[in-house]
Formats: structure tokens, C-alpha cells, sequence
């Protein structure tokens, strides 16, 4: 997949109408930390887990962060668990709230400096994200993107969330797809390019390999000699170095 999304860019290129598009990772790299790691934190305060489902997800977290194989389909039910059988207006609503008390003070100055100067460059500019849907569309309503990729959970006929995942979470590979069927859908096959994409943990290799210019921002240590090995810009977001 990042093989032909690099041979339609490299068509699409000569045109003039070209679509440009700028991919930003959400969490790690828009925001300093992890969404779904603030979240589980979050309805544990409020006791809306339970003590099993959040070992559970504290041993999904420690093999994410040694690099382990991990299903991640599992981890998403977990935390959704907390919100399985309720309306879905009211959970999002509840995530609408988290996002703006504790996701968005995490925005990373430089991430909201490099969206603007990109698009007013022109480029459009896509998130992309494991974490929950509603929580991103909070980003993308304030307009700091134009579109979104997150991972959706289903719901039931009545309008209640199941605590089932739609389709597959947007994580590794599944990134690439869902950037490509996001695209073609919007501006045609074949008439657009990933020319940036900006992320930051050794999860995000197959969408940064699909992009004309990927850049790895604060990048984890597998990440980094990946980028240093291909070539590919790193830079430091949030301080650290």
C-alpha cells in the first residue's frame, strides 16, 4: 500500500490539481502523551472501570511501551467498556468534555505553528489516530484539521455503544488504508499525494514510509534509527531532544 500510494503521488505530482495533503498523528505528536492513557486514567478517578479491565490495560501499556505484540482491537473494548450499553450522545459528550479539560492543554505549540503554516501553503491537512473518534472530532470542530481518521466504536440500532470496535482500530498499517480511502473519496484516485506526514512512535513506520517527506517528531528509540537510517527528517516537539 505505501508503494502505491507513493507511485499515484508521484503521477499526481506533475498536475497542477494536484491535492496536497499533510498528515499529523495525534497523540505523541499533535499532543504531548497518549489520549487513551489520560482517559483510562481518568475514569478510574471516577470509578467507571474495573480493577480488572485496568490491569488488564496497564499490562497492554507496558508491552506498547517495550515494543511488544500487542492486539489492539482488545485494549480499545477495555476502556470503552466504561461507556458500553449508554447513549451515544451522552458518551460523546462526556469525551467532548474530557478532550477540552484534559486533551487540549496538551497541544503542542509547534504542532498547531507547523498545521498553520501548512495550510496556508495549501495543503490540506488530515489527522490520523488510534485513539476514539470523538475525541479528535473535538480537534477537527475547532478546525485545526480539515479531516480525521480515528478509530470508531460501533453502536447499536437504538443509538447505544457496544464496546466493539467498527471495522479495525487506525493503527500500523491500517493507517495507510484508511488515509487512502479518506482521499480517494474526497479528491478522486489519483489526484492527491501524502506529500508531509509528521508522527512520532515505531507504530507509525508504514504511514510515514507512504509519505513524499515523513518526518518523526520526538520519536521514540526504534523510530529515530529508522528515520536516521532512511533519511528522514527528525525534529523535537515539546522540549525534549
Amino acid at each position: 500500500m505505501g508503494d502505491k500510494i507513493t507511485q499515484d503521488a508521484a503521477q499526481c505530482g506533475a498536475s497542477d490539481t494536484c491535492v496536497k495533503i499533510a498528515v499529523f498523528d495525534f497523540d505523541g505528536t499533535c499532543i504531548e502523551g497518549n489520549s487513551p492513557v489520560i482517559l483510562v486514567k481518568h475514569l478510574a478517578s471516577e470509578h467507571m472501570l474495573d480493577k480488572r479491565e485496568i490491569a488488564h490495560i496497564i499490562f497492554w501499556a507496558l508491552r506498547y511501551k517495550f515494543h511488544l505484540p500487542q492486539t489492539e482491537h482488545k485494549v480499545r473494548r477495555r476502556v470503552f467498556s466504561a461507556f458500553k450499553g449508554k447513549k451515544v450522545d451522552v458518551v460523546d459528550t462526556y469525551l467532548e468534555h474530557f478532550y477540552y479539560d484534559k486533551i487540549k492543554p496538551l497541544w503542542r505549540k509547534e504542532a498547531i505553528e507547523q498545521i498553520n503554516r501548512l495550510r496556508s501553503e495549501g495543503f490540506v491537512i488530515i489527522a490520523v489516530s488510534a485513539t476514539f473518534e470523538p475525541i479528535v472530532r473535538c480537534a477537527l470542530n475547532d478546525g485545526l484539521y480539515d479531516y480525521q481518521v480515528s478509530t470508531i466504536m460501533r453502536t447499536t440500532p437504538d443509538g447505544r455503544y457496544t464496546d466493539e470496535v467498527e471495522g479495525k482500530p487506525i493503527e500500523g498499517e491500517e493507517k495507510v488504508f484508511a488515509i487512502k480511502r479518506l482521499a480517494d473519496e474526497k479528491f478522486g484516485e489519483g489526484n492527491w499525494e501524502l506529500t508531509y506526514c509528521f508522527a512520532d512512535h515505531y507504530s507509525d513506520i508504514d504511514v510515514l514510509s507512504s509519505a513524499k517527506n515523513p518526518v518523526a517528531v520526538t520519536p521514540d528509540s526504534t523510530l529515530r534509527r529508522c528515520a536516521t537510517r532512511n533519511g528522514w527528517a527528525i525534529v523535537w516537539w515539546g522540549g525534549e531532544a
